[in-house]
């Protein structure tokens, strides 16, 4: 079946920040934007996302009236922040062998070079277990916090996009279906695309992907590096020091086998936190980093907030890092 989605606005939003003659340095935005930024305010997207699934037989997943009032939600918290907003189909494959039509919400400044284009992106399904508030409303609320403050029409050099993927959890079917959907030339206009998959795990650590691995598949691009070292810069100014990991195959891949340099930020699932880990960052050693991933418990309280507030002002010092650089990525 085709789902329906209502597109109804929703949510409260801030001034867009005041215009100027031309981009602001990188250091000034992005100190900006990272103190602009509140995990209260991704909190109350979080909330939002748990009345969702609560209202809608308990989660979230894609195709299900859950998903569907996820993206109305998204779209409408988008709309009143003051961005165009597009929702283009993808295929997925529905259980029993059938197909369906579903959306993606893409949302872009309508500053900054749009042949030079910062992605960031999280997907916005569920699984059918549960909720899905860490996996993946955390990406999502962070998403949201950064557009709403960043504002619509910004001081940038270069476009941020905003991407919110369905169906990551069978199979990468939305992030691929939107990557195979663009022309060639459209994809050379990505400058990098950051992935936000688990920002709020109750012991979760501070993982950054980009430039490490075997292979491309595992360390991305050329330029992933980049991505992944500046992303690793921000977390230190938050007071955390990363560990930076392989890409497992979460909603960067499409970008990762189209030549796009990538990064990402994941704070650990059901893998086991080490002794060092947790000299590190805190929590318990010898227990997984989400003791609810994939489960029904995956509610609110659910939430590392201390984790959570981390994650979201590294990446928006990120965001604002890429979307004013005035150059190639080198690495």
């Amino acid at each position: 079946m085709i789902i329906a989605l209502p597109l109804s606005a929703c949510g409260a939003t801030n001034p867009e920040p005041p215009s100027t003659d031309g981009p602001v340095t990188d250091g000034r935005l992005a100190q900006e934007l990272k103190d602009d930024v509140s995990e209260s305010g991704a909190f109350a997207h979080l909330q939002a996302l748990q009345r969702i699934a609560d209202e809608n037989g308990g989660n979230r997943a894609s195709p299900s009236p859950g998903f569907a009032a996820s993206v109305d939600y998204v779209v409408g918290a988008l709309r009143r922040a003051g961005y165009d907003v597009e929702t283009p189909n993808y295929v997925a494959q529905e259980h029993g062998g059938g197909r369906v039509m579903l959306p993606n919400v893409i949302a872009q400044t309508r500053t900054g070079d749009p042949g030079r284009v910062v992605v960031i992106g999280a997907h916005l399904d569920s699984v059918k277990n549960g909720p899905g508030i860490v996996d993946n409303g955390s990406g999502v609320a962070t998403l949201l916090e950064i557009a709403d403050r960043l504002g619509a029409s910004p001081p940038v050099r270069n476009a941020v996009r905003f991407a919110f993927f369905g169906s990551e959890e069978t199979g990468l079917e939305g992030s691929t279906g939107y990557v195979e959907s663009l022309s060639t030339d459209d994809r050379r206009k990505i400058m990098l695309y950051l992935n936000v998959d688990m920002v709020a795990s109750p012991n979760g650590g501070y993982m950054v992907q980009g430039g490490v691995g075997h292979d491309e598949s595992a360390s991305g691009p050329p330029g992933s590096a980049t991505v992944g070292r500046v992303l690793a810069d921000q977390l230190a100014t938050t007071g955390v020091k990363a560990e930076i990991t392989e890409f497992v195959g979460d909603d960067e891949s499409p970008f990762v086998e189209a030549g796009i340099p990538s990064g990402g930020a994941e704070n650990g699932d059901s893998a086991v936190k080490s002794q060092e880990q947790a000299r590190n960052w805190g929590g318990q050693a010898g227990q997984v980093f989400d003791r609810c991933f994939h489960a029904a418990c995956d509610r609110l309280d659910n939430v590392n907030r201390v984790v959570l507030d981390h994650y979201l002002h590294a990446i928006a010092g990120t965001v604002a890092h890429f979307a004013t650089l005035n150059e190639e990525l080198s690495e």
